[in-house]
């Protein structure tokens, strides 16, 4: 298992002078290599290697490790790219606040001193290293790592290998919906209110909107300073509610933790221009990944499951019943709240995920086949 700790570097002007230096030239090199990568739809890093490695090193006041990191640098842009299911449209384009790629050839760690590459030779920085990724550090073993600029400070953000833990015993499974008005409803019965949160990212777009159209300059500054604080503040948000789930989970005994497969989920919303504009801020994705890796560092399985028609479906009479609002009503006289009902019907999907067949004149419902979830690689099998 491995986790990446943000630790924020000690430099001197001197220090900050070479560390601007080397990015510079290490921005340079990945957007040479980039419209290559592009045109030639090559982002497997020995065949991109092999074929613009001379001429770079030639070009480039980069030693040879570092224009080794800076193709590495563009296979997994252009690969985080294709995740996203998205064409390519144009290279991808490196800006001077990206990230310096170290390997263990170009950085030595030795307690609280990292010695690292730059363009003048070596040079030796402090790290201001916490109790948090002290612990970290102990526990695992150190492996690649980045180099960010935020605002004029440095700071190397370290990838370390941790064991992993013992996996959970049982087959309880602890279901985990996703939503807007309920940030998450959970198998347990707990929920968590998304109203502060749609407050409060109504209140940054109001403020935000009110000074692009004021145009002035005070306005631009004050657009600048607040850049990056919504982000920064749902990101806060989302770690509080990961905790809370993985908590719930643990007191609820439960080995496995079911989400929602929201692969793609923008591109289906059909809503109006207001709602769209609040729904394309949902972060949940960050959410998902913060629960994901918290679950795994307690030991739990993570499944991902479809969940068409999660919200519809009736357990009792396998039929499509009617959602208004938080109340989930079947002809059948099937009355629930529709998110914590929604947690119960994700459990049944996770459950029979391995079926191949469905009831005639039936949905397609997610769960039925065993395409319709994916799991993801945890340490253990659920």
């Amino acid at each position: 298992m491995k986790r990446t700790i943000a630790i924020k570097a000690k430099t001197s002007s001197s220090d900050k002078k070479d560390l601007s230096e080397l990015a510079i030239a290490y921005i340079d090199a990945c957007n040479q290599i980039s419209p290559y990568a592009y045109e030639h739809r090559c982002w497997n890093r020995v065949s991109l290697h092999n074929n613009v490695y001379s001429n770079i090193r030639a070009s480039s006041l980069l030693g040879s490790q570092m224009v080794c990191n800076a193709i590495f640098s563009v296979c997994k842009a252009y690969k985080a790219q294709k995740a996203k299911k998205k064409p390519l449209k144009s290279p991808v384009v490196f800006r001077g606040n990206g990230s310096i790629h170290f390997d263990k050839r170009t950085y030595t760690l030795k307690g609280d001193v990292v010695s690292l590459y730059t363009l003048k030779g070596r040079i030796k920085i402090t790290l201001n290293i916490g109790d948090f990724q002290r612990g970290f550090l102990e526990k695992g073993l150190p492996k690649e790592a980045e180099l960010i600029c935020k605002k004029g400070e440095w700071y190397f953000h370290l990838t370390v290998d941790l064991p992993d833990p013992a996996p959970l015993e049982g087959d309880v499974f602890f279901a985990v919906d996703l939503g807007e008005n309920n940030v998450a409803a959970m198998s347990s019965g707990k929920l968590i209110s998304g109203g502060k949160i749609r407050y409060e990212r109504d209140k940054f777009l109001a403020r935000r909107r009110k000074l692009q159209s004021n145009g002035s300059k005070s306005a631009k500054r004050a657009l600048k300073r607040i850049s990056g604080k919504e982000s920064r503040r749902m990101k806060n948000e989302n770690h509080k509610i990961s905790k809370i789930i993985i908590q719930e989970a643990t007191q609820y005994g439960a080995s496995c933790i079911i989400l929602e497969d929201l692969t793609n989920i923008r591109e289906r919303i059909r809503a109006k221009k207001r709602e769209r504009t609040r729904l394309h801020r949902w972060s949940f994705d960050q959410l998902q990944q913060q629960i994901e890796y918290k679950a795994v560092q307690a030991g739990f399985g993570v499944i991902y499951v479809n969940p068409a028609y999660s919200s519809k479906l009736c357990l009792d009479c396998d039929t499509l019943g009617i959602r208004y609002k938080n109340t989930f009503t079947c002809h059948c006289g099937n009355r629930q709240h529709s998110d914590l009902y929604a947690c119960e019907k994700l459990c049944r999907f996770a459950r029979s995920a391995d079926l191949v067949r469905a009831v005639v004149n039936r949905p397609m419902v997610a769960g039925e086949k065993s395409s319709s979830y994916k799991l993801r690689p945890s340490g253990r099998s659920c």
